[in-house]
């Protein structure tokens, strides 16, 4: 009797939020060089302007010869969240990983004491609110897929920062939210444990982007003088490297983990 030859699994899908620019660029890059399909969210998308952007990032997936849907949307807003999960299914059936990693910061920087609720609510919003609901929905779907075939493994990547425990008076709104971020991602690994959904944070330090362009001469000097026990900024493929790993499985008995992508900003020193 001959044997019967079993279906090749499908190439596992990524949602990667924030997708277009900086960090989420660098993690969707990654994902796609390491087997990945990529759904890429961003709140714009202009498949005419390759140069920059979404339709970039999905350039450069496709040139390492993975699938890319763009999904644009504004992730803050919860009434778009069934048609941004709904683009992953009609193109891929389903999503694999979640990656929630757009965030913005306060658009000027104000101590503490200035801090306005304008500011607050839309750091919060963005940074926190969106990403809760959305993780929420992803996960939903994600026990539909484990229910048919708990062979094919589902995960969760909260993006937070060092800020999620680390003062910086001038932008509490950020401070706060990615903490509350990080104590999402220890509650979601927590109920998805026994469902076999893994959840990660990745808490990256000073990485160079456009967010951080602004500060880059001053902490340039301050990495000079020390702060950063390897003395150099970040780029976003570090942090997609640490996504990769853990979407990979290497630590799959490590849910809830916290993983630093910091340069050493986590060492207490004297």
């Amino acid at each position: 009797m001959e044997g019967r030859l079993n279906p090749p699994k499908p190439r596992p899908v990524a949602f990667v939020t924030g997708a277009a620019r900086g960090i989420g660029r660098g993690i969707a890059i990654e994902l796609a060089r390491n087997g990945y399909d990529i759904v890429g969210n961003a709140t714009n998308y202009n498949p005419a302007q390759t140069g920059s952007g979404l339709a970039e990032v999905q350039a450069r997936v496709e040139a390492l010869g993975a699938a890319f849907a763009p999904a644009p949307g504004d992730i803050a807003e919860l009434d778009q969240h069934e048609r941004l999960l709904a683009v992953a299914l009609a193109r891929f059936q389903r999503v694999d990983l979640l990656v929630n990693n757009a965030g913005v910061a306060p658009v000027i920087r104000r101590d503490i004491l200035e801090t306005t609720p304008e500011s607050y609510d839309r750091v919060l919003s963005v940074n926190s609110r969106g990403p809760f609901f959305f993780a929420q929905r992803v996960a939903r779907q994600m026990m539909k897929q484990v229910a048919v075939d708990p062979t094919l493994p589902a995960a969760i990547i909260f993006i937070s920062s060092i800020s999620a425990d680390t003062s910086s008076p001038g932008r509490v709104e950020y401070c706060v939210s990615k903490a509350a971020m990080s104590q999402m991602a220890r509650v979601f690994a927590h109920r998805l444990a026994e469902i076999g959904i893994n959840v990660y944070e990745v808490r990256p330090g000073l990485i160079k982007t456009d967010m951080t362009e602004p500060v880059q001469i001053a902490y340039d000097a301050k990495i000079e003088k020390g702060l950063i026990p390897q003395k150099r900024w970040g780029l976003p493929e570090d942090v997609g490297r640490a996504v990769a790993s853990l979407a990979r499985g290497d630590f799959n008995y490590s849910t809830g983990m916290i993983v630093e992508v910091s340069g050493g900003l986590n060492i207490r020193r004297l």
